[in-house]
């Protein structure tokens, strides 16, 4: 590796960063991680702090997952590459396939089409939902429904159903036939609406509206993450999906369950779905899925969905769809031994307890700081704080004091994601009680540097 000071003269001279204006890049050059073990990484400078990010939602197990590095190497070994396009496999993803198919049985979903990230996933599903309805003789069904505030990859099918402007309008004109209902997110809502249970329905009565004004014959699919991630950690109230997931099964859409960030354990049951008792007929995975240490993803299909493919007979069934990198044998290998070593240490529960830890400890310093407009959390290791200028007026706070929030976290010990307004807690699902308190306590130094 090249020494420090090359490092920082060249940062950010050569590439662009994703999710980053490419002159602030410049202007503030990122953090250069260079090592990282457990749940810290180290910059390089040899400061080290908890990632309170977990690398981007994805690295459940730390760091250091011995067993996930060992498959890596393994396969590369024995199988570096071989596509599964028509006429091709590899025994790692049949014996996946079969892992993925028991770990999602509770969620009704029984085959796997694999893809190298969430936002491939996302597509993938996408696409799938419209041929289904062909399939069945109903082609007409090609709208998709999905949530303001939600966010479901980078790739235009994905664009177009985010409900966050900052990610479309650049973009646009984006895919027509796209349509969002509002998110249930007590703190900012068009009716004004702070009680999650009656915001819950009044959602609900909106997507009734919505699909009564488009016509259900006209949609394929809803999209929504179980509990939003990117547009800020919006939980909804436990009524919320159930009564999604019957008003799509009485309208005849499909349900597509974003689970790229939720399933595995990050919300304290092991899927996002199953958290709220919800079978949905698409669930989008990536990112735990190999710890993050390769690209990998994986839409599982509802048992009903893979049926009505698998007995066509008229060939619109046959799947015009992949990526070279689909059912990677080197994604596959470390998905097994993550899928095993996620299971092995039973990650859901010491998410669902340290989340409760860090939930509560939010709380309280929002008692103590006024920067800090809403806590949001509560649902396994996934946390957020939205910090304002004004507590009465809600106004946002401005980009300078958030940075100056992160960067005295930083200094403190700790690792933390701002995405706009927010501050986005997303650890490694191996926690421990003491990493929580250094996160806690690095957050307060920062808020503190307001002062």
């Amino acid at each position: 590796m090249k020494d420090g000071n090359f490092l920082k003269e060249k940062n950010a001279r050569s590439l662009w960063h994703p999710m980053a204006h490419p002159a602030d890049s410049l202007a503030n050059p990122p953090t250069i991680v260079t090592d990282a073990a457990g749940v810290t990484i180290t910059d390089v400078d040899g400061h080290t702090v908890v990632d309170g990010v977990g690398g981007l939602w994805n690295v459940n197990l730390g760091f250091s997952c011995q067993p996930v590095k060992d498959a890596i190497s393994g396969q590369l070994d024995r199988l570096p590459y071989y596509s599964i396009f028509r006429g091709t496999t590899n025994d790692a993803v049949i014996e996946l396939a079969e892992e993925l198919r028991d770990f999602f049985a509770p969620d009704g979903l029984t085959r796997a089409f694999y893809t190298s990230g969430g936002s491939d996933s996302v597509e993938t599903a996408l696409r799938l939902a419209r041929q289904y309805h062909k399939i069945r003789g109903e082609a007409g069904r090609t709208k998709y429904l999905s949530l303001k505030k939600g966010y479901h990859g980078t790739h235009f099918g994905g664009a177009s159903v985010n409900g966050n402007a900052n990610f479309r309008t650049a973009y646009e004109p984006l895919l027509p036939g796209c349509f969002h209902i509002p998110a249930p997110y007590t703190y900012r809502n068009p009716f004004d609406e702070t009680d999650p249970e009656k915001l819950a329905q009044l959602c609900l009565a909106a997507l009734e509206d919505e699909i009564a004004f488009q016509g259900a014959g006209t949609i394929a699919a809803l999209i929504m993450e179980p509990v939003l991630g990117a547009g800020g950690v919006i939980p909804p109230h436990a009524s919320f999906m159930p009564g999604v997931r019957e008003i799509c099964s009485r309208h005849g859409i499909l349900l597509i369950a974003d689970e790229v960030i939720t399933a595995f354990g990050r919300t304290g049951s092991w899927t996002g779905s199953r958290h709220w008792g919800v079978q949905p007929d698409f669930a989008c995975t990536a990112k735990a899925i190999t710890n993050g240490y390769f690209p990998f993803g994986a839409v599982m299909i509802a048992e009903h969905v893979a049926e009505t493919f698998e007995k066509d007979e008229t060939g619109r069934a046959a799947i015009g769809h992949g990526y070279t990198y689909s059912g990677h044998p080197v994604g596959a290998a470390a998905a097994l031994a993550c899928l095993a070593e996620t299971k092995r240490l039973k990650v859901n529960e010491n998410a669902a307890a340290r989340g409760r830890e860090l939930h509560d400890g939010l709380l309280a310093l929002q008692a103590k700081h006024e920067a800090i407009g809403d806590v949001r959390g509560g649902h396994g290791l996934m946390c957020a704080m939205e910090l304002v200028s004004d507590r009465n007026t809600k106004a946002p706070i401005d980009k300078k004091a958030i940075g100056t929030v992160q960067e005295e976290t930083y200094r403190a010990g700790a690792m933390v994601r701002v995405s706009g307004p927010n501050i986005i807690l997303s650890p490694p699902l191996v926690l421990t009680s003491e990493d929580v308190q250094t996160i806690l306590s690095a957050l307060d130094a920062g808020f503190a540097a307001l002062a």
